[in-house]
């Protein structure tokens, strides 16, 4: 089984507060992850279950097992049995973790009856630190699903296009989202047709004939079950008119390349999109890289309306790092004289250039690299 990053956090979390939540989108191995701590697990989506739980609770709770309830936010009265277990000893930590694949379902119940009493994790698709290095050079096309071609190439793309499906036709109806299945089906292609690029609702909805707020709050449902992440606009007091529009990209480039119809790394390659299907991949990579190694920060991009442009802006507190993203084994002076000008408005730190290059060059300031040695040198440290 394939170690994950976030499980030391995981353990370090649970020491530390009464209850921890784990989400992220199905399939990703959430389960997989919990039961590898022992404990006492119940799947709430099935009904025996829900009611094994509900008739065991009194001496559940008695017992030093950790209690893992699975889809959690299936089972809305839970949250009101676990507050008043967790309030009736404050003192005792580690007691509750709970799974969950619709952030914003979970985190509503977690905020009306939790809030103070449980941490928050996100447990990604595979990153490029936990995959074998000799399959860590297909992580781009495939994604990093466990089982969506990652680990046996023979998956993909059936595997993508039966779990986009089952989102479309099952899941995301049964979490709250009105629009029918034709729709979503018209409204996530039209998202990889637009991934990499500023968003603008009026005009997805005119193609679609809705109005600009039912697109904002289907994208929502979208970005809640960890499909689609929009990237917010850097804003800082630059004397130039910023681009305030987010960007969309998707979550996992594998799901990108199927609803694409991409069969091979060779097809990928001669898209005119590849470059942004690249982009995407390496911010992905670079933020949850980033939260699998507990660092604090927000991520963004910035845009202005003269076109300086950088691809990733990541806000520490105390000190700004630039990334730009290029689809080349061989970048060039001006990609980073570009970089350093761009970065210079904005004070960054440290500015990066990440590529597919093997020769990795950092003077301290400005860094020409791969996404290996990023994560190696700059994230590990």
């Amino acid at each position: 089984m394939i170690k994950r990053k976030i499980k030391d956090i995981l353990k370090s979390r649970l020491q530390a507060f009464p209850a921890v939540a784990l989400v992220g989108s199905r399939q990703t191995g959430k389960t997989t992850l919990a039961k590898s701590l022992g404990g006492i697990y119940f799947d709430l989506e099935q009904d025996g279950d829900r009611l094994s739980l509900d008739l065991q609770w009194e001496t559940l709770i008695k017992q030093d097992k950790i209690i893992i309830l699975d889809e959690a936010q299936e089972s809305p009265e839970v949250f009101k049995k676990l507050r008043g277990a967790i309030d009736n000893d404050r003192k005792r930590n580690g007691r509750f973790l709970l799974l969950g694949s619709v952030s914003p379902y979970l985190m509503k119940f977690v905020s009306e009856s939790l809030a103070g009493r449980m941490a928050i994790l996100e447990l990604t698709p595979f990153l490029w630190s936990e995959i074998p290095k000799d399959r860590s050079d297909n992580l781009w096309f495939y994604g990093g699903y466990p089982d969506g071609g990652i680990l046996d190439s023979k998956n993909y793309p059936d595997w993508q296009n039966n779990y986009l499906n089952l989102l479309i036709s099952r899941d995301l109806p049964d979490w709250g989202l009105p629009a029918q299945p034709q729709m979503t089906n018209r409204l996530m292609k039209m998202l990889a047709a637009l991934n990499g690029q500023n968003f603008n609702a009026s005009l997805v909805g005119k193609s679609l004939d809705l109005s600009y707020k039912t697109v904002n709050s289907y994208l929502d449902y979208l970005e809640g079950a960890f499909l689609i992440r929009r990237l917010q606009p850097f804003y800082s007091n630059l004397k130039k008119r910023i681009v305030k529009s987010p960007k969309i990209y998707w979550r996992d480039s594998g799901l990108l390349h199927s609803i694409n119809n991409i069969t091979s790394e060779n097809e990928l390659l001669n898209q005119p999109w590849v470059g942004t299907s690249w982009e995407g991949f390496i911010i992905e990579q670079v933020i949850n890289n980033l939260k699998a190694a507990d660092k604090k920060f927000e991520a963004y991009f910035l845009r202005t309306s003269d076109q300086y442009e950088i691809d990733l802006v990541l806000d520490f507190g105390k000190e700004i790092w630039t990334i730009e993203v290029k689809l080349t084994a061989s970048p060039n002076t001006d990609d980073i004289k570009k970089l350093n000008k761009v970065s210079d408005l904005i004070a960054a730190k440290k500015q990066i250039l990440i590529s597919r290059t093997n020769d990795c060059i950092d003077n301290g300031k400005t860094v020409s690299c791969n996404l290996e040695w990023f994560i190696n040198n700059l994230i590990q440290d």
